[in-house]
């Protein structure tokens, strides 16, 4: 199986060399056979991979520590979820499933894109044949998941006792489903500097891969957060490590890419701008895919790598970063601008969000960036971290953050801030009510804080807003608002969610941030501690047994106000002897969208041990947030605009297919 595994990876990489180069010749010299290959190369080219990953997860399954891979990463008492999780949690696994969604997407596009041009659908399988050939040279030469080990030995070392977690299962694949997905984004946007042809049609084919990519990216970022969250013990959410910018820097640049080719869509205009958004979006991805697999960095996302790996992805970025720029600076200036608009106007307004969202971008690039240049340059070791990026990226956002109520209900073309503000005005006295509200009865001093509730219920309120007044409320009999509501397009429910979704996010930053309670101390057993006012009691440490680990745990009681224990709350230390590595598991309570976490120090001879205990309010938004925005994405891909796709161009009694992909 092993053998047959490596096997189908080697074929796969030459069938994608194919669909690589016949469509394109095909579209060069109008032949629809040759265009026609790319379909069916596409799709087996799937099916090979699909195979190889199928390998690859069987050896781990049986633990097959014949295969390198397998030994490096797998043991046999690890619980069969995380065996089958491990097929990822390594370099060679995870770029083998990166890959998978790779050829995935480009099938997709050949199912799916029966609609689009001949031309146009024959150059994006192309390119996307492009991506898959670089990256499959990449793991056949460079990261075989395949190598055999002979003399087989006995057992495993382990996977990494932080990935042992539900979270690997989940993570890693979304975050691909978005970094790759924006692949389609980005051979769309090459296919059409190679035809020299871009319209309004073309924005409505991109459309739905860059929100499924949006999706899924949000998701994976949400995903990775909450588990670093819960796994490390920590009790933080976001730490600006290098790796989440990696990923959080596409998610900006794609944000952007989807309010503009709204624009593109409706009015025909910022398409050369479109394009660039395209291009870049996916070089982000392909960045952080450099990022942590080159062993520039030091991170607990990075694998570790050896140079080779490293020069041979900054060769694929070099090539296809620069040559797609490179063929947009030698093509842009032969098409066409696009439409004119008023600089107030729901245009206006969404450029004015794409120069924020890529200014942030520049920023959170900067400083991933800057360390490894002066290192590269001079030798120094710098770091950069919180403090700037808080100083800089902070800046940047807030003012976009304002203004996203507005956008929504300004006209196309032109429009009235004057009026659209005499709407806003109940979601702007909501969120004034919710400042003085923090300032008289939470905390008077903490100003910013209530400014930060109160720009959150602005988001919130807005969103709302903007339903109630496109579905009638206030104007018409209740009844008639109700249906209008549901006969809105699902294009405006997703835009109101996504845009409550992070109000909600931003209303868990500022409660945790500004009305967190933490407290570190020694505590024996039987002690009682308060927090927030909270009580808890040590109830003192148990040993306990996992199937490749053995743990201390920390039992904690919590207390109602006359002294009985209403919930208990665990928290442990825990040993893995193959890997000889500890972890710490947080204990967390959660009450409402508020949650006591735990975290266990070290313990001394005596009985006494450490513990951090933090109370943190409103925290579980931060992560709700994102789901109403994935929320958001998910019905906007179900509008029937997306589905139905542009109006097919006819000439001389034939039609010429030039609908969306359905």
């Amino acid at each position: 199986m092993v053998e047959i595994g490596h096997f189908a990876l080697i074929l796969a990489l030459v069938l994608s060399v194919v669909q690589s180069v016949v469509p394109m010749v095909g579209a060069r010299t109008g032949d629809a056979r040759l265009m026609a290959v790319g379909g069916p190369a596409a799709i087996t080219t799937l099916a090979l991979i699909a195979l190889s990953f199928t390998a690859l997860t069987m050896a781990y399954v049986k633990s097959d520590f014949s295969v390198m891979n397998v030994w490096e990463n797998s043991h046999s008492l690890k619980p069969l979820l995380f065996k089958i999780t491990g097929t990822w949690g390594n370099h060679e696994g995870s770029m083998l499933l990166w890959i998978m969604i790779l050829a995935m997407f480009s099938a997709m596009v050949a199912v799916f894109g029966g609609n689009l041009p001949a031309t146009l659908r024959a150059n994006v399988l192309a390119v996307q044949g492009w991506i898959a050939t670089a990256f499959l040279l990449f793991i056949v030469i460079t990261s075989n998941p395949f190598k055999r080990l002979i003399p087989a030995p006995i057992e495993g070392r382990d996977l990494n006792p932080i990935l042992q977690d539900i979270g690997l299962a989940v993570h890693p694949p979304l975050l691909y489903l978005g970094y790759v997905g924006f692949s389609v984004c980005f051979s769309f946007a090459v296919a059409a500097l190679i035809e020299g042809r871009i319209d309004a049609a073309w924005a409505r084919w991109v459309r739905p891969w860059t929100l499924a990519a949006w999706v899924f990216l949000t998701g994976g970022i949400v995903m990775g957060s909450y588990w670093a969250y819960y796994e490390l013990g920590w009790g933080g959410f976001w730490f600006w490590d290098p790796v989440e910018n990696a990923s959080f820097m596409p998610w900006l640049a794609g944000t952007a890419l989807l309010h503009s080719a709204i624009v593109m869509e409706k009015r025909s205009a910022l398409k050369i701008w479109t394009l660039l958004l395209a291009i870049l979006t996916f070089s982000l991805s392909l960045l952080g895919t450099f990022l942590v697999r080159s062993g520039v960095l030091t991170s607990v996302h990075a694998f570790a790598s050896d140079p080779s790996r490293g020069v041979f992805i900054l060769g694929i970025l070099t090539f296809f970063i620069g040559g797609s720029l490179t063929l947009f600076a030698l093509r842009a200036s032969s098409l066409t601008a696009g439409g004119l608009f008023h600089p107030i106007s729901r245009e206006g307004a969404l450029v004015l969000n794409n120069l924020f969202l890529t200014t942030a971008t520049a920023t959170v690039l900067i400083g991933t960036l800057y360390p490894l240049v002066v290192e590269a340059l001079f030798g120094e070791k710098i770091s950069v971290g919180e403090p700037f990026f808080n100083l800089t990226f902070g800046p940047v956002m807030l003012p976009l953050l304002a203004i996203v109520p507005f956008g929504p209900l300004l006209a196309w073309k032109r429009g009235d801030v004057a009026a659209v503000a005499q709407r806003l005005m109940f979601a702007f006295g909501g969120a004034l009510l919710v400042v003085l509200a923090a300032l008289l009865f939470v905390d008077g001093t903490s100003v910013f804080a209530a400014l930060g509730a109160g720009l959150a219920t602005w988001l919130v309120l807005g969103a709302l807003t903007d339903l109630a007044l496109k579905s009638g409320v206030g104007s018409v009999a209740p009844a008639v608002a109700v249906r209008r509501l549901i006969g809105l397009p699902r294009s405006v429910f997703g835009t109101a969610l996504a845009h409550l979704g992070l109000g909600l996010t931003l209303m868990g930053i500022v409660g945790v941030i500004a009305f967190q309670s933490e407290a570190i101390l020694v505590m024996k057993q039987g002690q009682v501690v308060e927090i927030a006012g909270k009580s808890l009691r040590f109830e003192g440490l148990q040993p306990a047994r996992g199937p490749n680990y053995t743990e201390d745990q920390g039992r904690f009681s919590l207390l109602d106000a006359d002294g009985k224990a209403v919930a208990e709350i665990v928290s442990a230390k825990r040993f893995y002897p193959a890997r000889q590595m500890p972890t710490t598991e947080a204990g967390i309570r959660t009450m409402w969208l508020s949650q006591i976490y735990i975290s266990l120090g070290d313990a001394s001879p005596d009985g006494l041990v450490v513990v951090r205990l933090w109370w943190k309010p409103m925290v579980l938004l931060i992560w709700v947030g994102p789901l109403f925005m994935m929320a958001g994405g998910t019905v906007s891909l179900m509008d029937r605009r997306l589905r139905v796709g542009a109006p097919a161009r006819r000439r001389s009694g034939a039609a010429a297919k030039v609908g969306a992909v359905s």
